[in-house]
């Protein structure tokens, strides 16, 4: 009697498991019918070109492969009891780094930038393409947000330092891409003092003081951040006597940007200035430099200083005050010369100025 007692319960248990597992195994069973009549719809409904995949569509692309893959909070992962990887995380790790390299700017998924801005620190051998194709990608809007989400900024922005003269082009070539987006300069600006002192110490007419001024002609194109560049005006009015013609252009990009900021023009009429500087307005000097030449000197004089600060400027004879604005300019006299150049915007700015 005893052995029938303890034999009863047995079987209850036994059975409740048997419930259980048999319950799971229907479940299962459901799930694969609804399953593999969904799949031959889809296969029923699906073109004739099985790979062709729309570039608009990351998750078909992710989910392309041949294997089944366990889609998290399905039935199935919930039977099986398996960690459920999202598709696109493993096809990044398998996905070669020279094959991410090889793929155009606008094909590169999440994943992708992220194992790029990896690389930078993995692979120091392969960082002038890494950093060219980052820069590429950034032209895009929606990768310049994804590669500050990844930290991508600080660490390429970490590569100014670097050795290598090509890895520090592309790395600022990387950073004026990126700079395009408010978000991001809010992180760049730190970086300004490092990118004002590869201007100062590379050769003249280089690539890097190209890109460094690139860089920050997209940095003051709002106001929120001149104020970074105001102890470094005698040097941008330094280089336009030394320097060629590109980067003459790039050097007034970024004076013409400042000066239209009335709050920064007193520091910039204070700068030291080389005496030379007046020799440019002329007929000689491209129409390219000299329109902005003439547009910088128009945002200067649409600034009054009080009588005060006009006296103490005319006592710096050093001063771009005194060698474009002041009194004994010699700009006085070269610029009515300038009312017959034969581009007609050159001399359309000259007669405003003169007027």
């Amino acid at each position: 009697m005893g052995d029938d007692d303890s034999v009863i319960p047995k079987l209850c248990n036994m059975k409740a498991l048997l419930g259980i597992v048999v319950g799971a195994g229907a479940s299962y069973g459901i799930y694969k019918l609804v399953v593999s009549g969904k799949s031959r719809d889809n296969r029923a409904k699906k073109p004739k070109n099985d790979h062709a995949v729309s570039e608009d569509d990351p998750e078909a692309k992710a989910s392309s492969g041949s294997g089944a893959v366990l889609q998290p909070g399905t039935l199935l992962a919930k039977v099986s009891g398996l960690t459920l990887v999202h598709p696109s995380e493993n096809q990044a790790a398998d996905v070669p780094s020279g094959e991410v390299l090889s793929k155009s700017p606008g094909s590169l998924e999440p994943q992708h930038l992220q194992m790029l801005v990896s690389l930078l620190h993995t692979s120091p051998s392969d960082r002038v393409q890494v950093l060219v194709t980052l820069g590429n990608a950034a032209a895009f809007s929606i990768n310049q947000e994804l590669i500050r989400e990844f930290g991508g900024l600080h660490i390429i922005a970490s590569l100014l330092s670097d050795p290598s003269p090509d890895v520090r082009v592309q790395c600022l070539n990387a950073l004026n891409n990126l700079s395009m987006n408010v978000r991001n300069q809010e992180q760049l600006k730190v970086y300004v003092p490092q990118v004002l002192e590869l201007i100062e110490m590379s050769p003249v007419n280089s690539d890097l003081q190209l890109a460094s001024l690139r860089l920050l002609t997209n940095l003051s194109v709002t106001n929120d951040h001149q104020h970074l560049m105001k102890n470094s005006i005698t040097l941008f009015l330094s280089l336009l006597v030394v320097s060629n013609e590109t980067l003459q252009t790039q050097v007034l990009k970024v004076l013409v940007n400042l000066s239209a900021n009335p709050d920064m023009i007193e520091d910039i009429v204070q700068a030291q200035a080389p005496a030379s500087l007046v020799l440019l307005f002329d007929g000689c000097t491209t129409p390219p430099v000299l329109l902005r030449l003439l547009t910088f000197v128009g945002n200067l004089r649409s600034w009054t200083p009080s009588a005060h600060v006009a006296e103490a400027l005319q006592r710096s004879k050093d001063s771009l005050y005194c060698v474009l604005l002041g009194p004994s300019s010699q700009l006085r006299h070269r610029l009515p010369l300038l009312l017959t150049h034969p581009d007609a915007q050159v001399s359309a700015q000259v007669a405003r100025l003169l007027t």
